[in-house]
């Protein structure tokens, strides 16, 4: 992406979502965000997009083997879990006191 316009996203670190497309889609269970990758507009999900690396023997990895991690999917294919509803919802952004605060679409609570 360029850097010439910041991408805006209101998925955070810790925020518990729902992958809602691909081969792990769950609308009902929530998962941990890892990581967020603004400018690639990814993110990491604990359990999700898990990928086999084949690694050689190292001075740190004297084994080498196969190793299981997980990789990053599009934020296109995640939606923020409602805890109130027990389910995703959307977001909406609005001020507070001169402060930019995420709310539920769904239940209308704030999100911390």
């Amino acid at each position: 992406m360029s850097n010439r316009f910041k991408p805006k996203f209101n998925i955070k670190k810790g925020d518990s979502v729902v992958v809602i497309t691909g081969d792990d889609k769950d609308p009902k269970k929530a998962r941990k965000v890892l990581e967020v990758y603004p400018d690639e507009a990814k993110v990491l999900v604990e359990g999700v997009n898990i990928v086999t690396k084949h690694t050689k023997p190292s001075a740190q990895n004297t084994k080498g083997g196969i190793v299981k991690k997980e990789a990053p999917i599009h934020i296109s294919n995640i939606l923020l879990w409602d805890a109130k509803t027990g389910g995703a919802t959307k977001v909406k952004r609005s001020r507070e006191n001169g402060k930019l605060v995420r709310i539920a679409k769904k239940s209308g609570e704030e999100i911390k």
